[in-house]
């Protein structure tokens, strides 16, 4: 019958083969000794696909509320889908069990890392339940590429008629942001027989993660001012030349040009220096920073020759990573191999900033379907990780909210960055760059409240968040700037007190720069002079409460963490970008080279996609550090030691706070922290702006509305700040969210100073 299927052979397997004995003793390490997770095959019934069960959750919430604008051809291609399988519970607390003993120094286990085969016969699916769900995968027409090591992926291709026949979802086109996308209709359904060892299909909509980074400007260096001149943008002449401007240039970006901070200069800031001087460069550490595009393999020579770096002995490679047993990993630029994505350049670049000396790896992939969520990083970074060269830190910088991600798609995420850690790799992924809700970077937030990036609410990974140095606003630069710029570009003096990175009005401490009461009042001022609102904007460090993940014991030991019981991010920041532009990094790009004395146009960029390649470098600097000592050199995600060691300088959640917590605030500046691990980023916020239309579908939650009506471009309708609490006076209190002593949604931990990390990492871990 068409409609039964009976997997004789696999059934027939699965009922007799005896529990698996787990790995065999030759090849277990420490750190699977006594876990036992031996267990019987869960697909024991006849796969019946008259017999089915809907899986919950398993299509886009936003596709529920727009309506879709054409069915998809039942020929469109859907390729490199991921099965994404179920783990049992007694799998999952396993794993979960060795994970934190493999970050606890008094457990034998402590840093016992897997292999992926290690990690896949231990805490993946079992085999005869594989065989079931890919027997069955097969009889509905799809074609299964292969199996991942870590047994908890199955990569499969068909088309949008096979989707439907197997699991009863239309594929439709929907336009979402002002944008065309592909997405399953409803939530799939399965046979009930293969429900216990199935979570969903991850690639059933193509709402891919976007890069973390701001738009880069291309700017042509002034040797007298010792700035970048940034040409006006079009369309946004008035309001600079409003009367707004004369409250200072702070109040409008490209009035004084911008700032370019070299290699020297982030070095000097986060305490890197001390430690390249001291022949803690990286070396022997790789780092492998995931794209979806390739780079010019010259701008990494260029940037390394331009700033002085070549000396420390990094290297430079690009590969298209494949899992062992699969091949789904092609190069998306071998159409044009020798295009630049800006992305791809900053990661390569900023993390040589901090770790010259590290082996940069640039990872991507084009999965073969522009119609698949896993287009590019996830399939670069979950090849990595299932391969046979592994990494010791691997750097993300995209992302999207979590409303914005399947849960399929979701727990693919997670399940993934679990891997990672048990296999000891390091994981930093941006927080977003849109202050609240990280899916609206470029733009600004409407119909969608406080979010997180999927991407970086796991548990198992470190999420990096931005900040802002404080020296334009507090008008202080002489103080911790030369005003000469060394041989090597650079200009800072020592360690700069930050704030939040916020490029709207929502910034308090521009606010009260510019002479206001508060942001509100700065806000209703702006719209005075910029009615159609051309300087509107959400973007700025993200951060925010998981919807979906738990908050894990590590998070709860710091002073100012948030009540509640998510997983929240950022856990650290570093520099992302400026108030009004005034500050961003240089890159040496194809099109931009580097000149000697930056004699041509010049790019500048910036962005969370800068901060978590910025402290993969830090990482790199801390595993050769360690392994120098005589540790591993892979530290597995580095968030369950950071928070500790913060735990030491702000305090526990309760009681009285140290004096550390006043003392490491950012605000002291170099002489106050200098012996601090964390500045505490204590005072503005990332609460930018947002808006609804008159008369929308959606409603935009979390917004105070400041005004009604203003006449901008995005229509008419309401402008506001992203807030806690909408229905209360925006404040401290109710911004999303405010920087406070200790733990913040705006900044996390703070930054770090790297020097004091690796000594204080070092006490931690019991070596000198």
């Amino acid at each position: 019958m068409k409609n039964e299927l009976v997997i004789g052979a696999s059934i027939a397997a699965a009922l007799a083969v005896l529990p698996s004995l787990g790995l065999a003793t030759d090849t277990a390490t420490a750190a699977l000794a006594g876990i036992n997770t031996n267990e019987a095959p869960r697909v024991t019934a006849t796969i019946d696909n008259r017999a089915l069960t809907a899986v919950a959750n398993t299509h886009l919430g936003l596709v529920a509320k727009t309506k879709p604008t054409e069915t998809v051809a039942d020929s469109l291609p859907m390729n490199h889908m991921q099965l994404v399988l179920k783990r049992s519970g007694l799998r999952a607390n396993a794993l979960s069990k060795l994970i934190a003993d493999q970050h606890d120094p008094s457990s034998a286990k402590f840093h016992q890392w897997l292999t992926p085969a290690q990690f896949g016969q231990t805490f993946g699916v079992s085999d005869a339940d594989i065989a079931a769900v890919s027997s069955w995968l097969k009889s509905q027409g799809f074609t299964v590429n292969g199996v991942y090591p870590n047994k908890m992926q199955i990569d499969f291709s068909g088309t949008a008629a096979t989707v439907k026949q197997a699991f009863h979802t239309q594929e439709n086109r929907y336009t979402i942001n002002n944008a065309v996308h592909i997405a399953n209709a409803g939530d799939i359904s399965i046979p009930t027989a293969l429900n216990d060892v199935i979570v969903g299909v991850a690639g059933l909509n193509d709402i891919h993660p976007d890069p973390q980074h701001t738009a880069p400007q291309v700017a042509q260096f002034n040797p007298s001012t010792r700035m970048f001149a940034v040409p006006q943008q079009p369309g946004k002449t008035n309001f600079a030349k409003s009367s707004l401007a004369k409250l200072g240039p702070d109040a409008v970006p490209f009035t004084t040009g911008e700032r370019g901070f070299a290699p020297y200069d982030l070095a000097k800031i986060y305490g890197v220096d001390k430690l390249q001087s001291s022949g803690i460069t990286g070396k022997g550490i790789t780092i492998a920073v995931v794209d979806v595009e390739s780079m010019v393999p010259g701008d990494w020579t260029n940037f390394v020759s331009q700033f002085n770096l070549g000396s420390f002995g990094g290297t430079f490679s690009q590969v298209q990573p494949q899992a062992d047993g699969l091949t789904n990993c092609v190069d998306p630029n071998i159409a044009s191999p020798n295009s630049d994505f800006t992305e791809t350049v900053l990661d390569a670049e900023w993390a040589t900033a901090m770790a010259p000396g590290a082996n940069i790896v640039v990872a991507t992939c084009d999965s073969g379907n522009s119609n698949n969520f896993f287009g590019g990083v996830f399939t670069a970074a979950t090849n990595l990780i299932n391969g046979t060269s592994r990494p010791n830190i691997i750097s993300a910088s995209y992302g999207f909210g979590e409303g914005s991600t399947d849960a399929a798609s979701k727990s693919a995420i997670d399940l993934m960055w679990a891997q990672a850690d048990a296999e000891g790799i390091s994981v930093f992924v941006s927080s977003g760059d849109s202050g609240a809700n990280p899916s609206f970077n470029g733009g600004v937030i409407n119909g969608a409240g406080i979010d997180a990036n999927s991407l970086g609410t796991s548990p198992n990974v470190t999420t990096v968040g931005g900040t802002d140095t404080a020296d334009v606003l507090d008008g202080t630069t002489k103080k911790y700037f030369s005003s000469t710029i060394n041989d090597v570009y650079g200009s800072a003096l020592s360690y700069v007190p930050e704030i939040p990175w916020n490029q709207s009005c929502g910034n308090d401490v521009a606010a009260k720069s510019l002479g206001f009461a508060d942001s509100i009042a700065f806000c209703k001022e702006a719209v005075v002079f910029d009615p159609l609102s051309l300087y509107t904007t959400s973007e700025g460090g993200s951060g925010g409460p998981s919807s979906v993940d738990a908050k894990p014991v590590w998070q709860r030991l710091v002073k100012g963490t948030a009540k509640d019981q998510s997983r929240d991010v950022p856990d650290v920041a570093l520099f992302a970008g400026s108030y009004g532009q005034h500050s961003a990094v240089i890159l040496c790009t194809a099109a931009d080279p580097c000149a000697p004395n930056f004699t041509t146009p010049t790019v500048l960029e910036g962005g969370t996609s800068l901060s978590a390649p910025m402290f993969a470098g830090i990482q790199a600097l801390m595993d050769q550090g360690l392994s120098e000592a005589g540790l591993p050199a892979n530290q597995g995600n580095a968030a369950p030691t950071l928070y500790a060691l913060a735990a030491k300088e702000y305090g526990g959640p309760t009681g009285t706070a140290p004096a550390t917590l006043d003392g490491c605030s950012s605000d002291n500046g170099t002489k106050g922290t200098a012996k601090c691990v964390f500045h505490n980023v204590v005072r503005g916020g990332i609460s930018t702006q947002c808006y609804q239309l008159n008369g929308a579908a959606t409603p935009t939650p979390d917004c105070y509305f400041y005004i009604t009506n203003p006449e901008f471009l995005l229509g008419p309708g309401q402008l506001g700040l992203m807030s806690t609490d909408p229905s209360k006076k925006y404040s401290a209190k109710t911004e999303a969210f405010a920087a406070q002593p200790g733990w913040s949604f705006a900044t996390g931990l703070g930054s770090v100073d790297a020097n004091n990390l690796l000594s204080a990492w070092k006490s931690f871990v019991g070596v000198k």
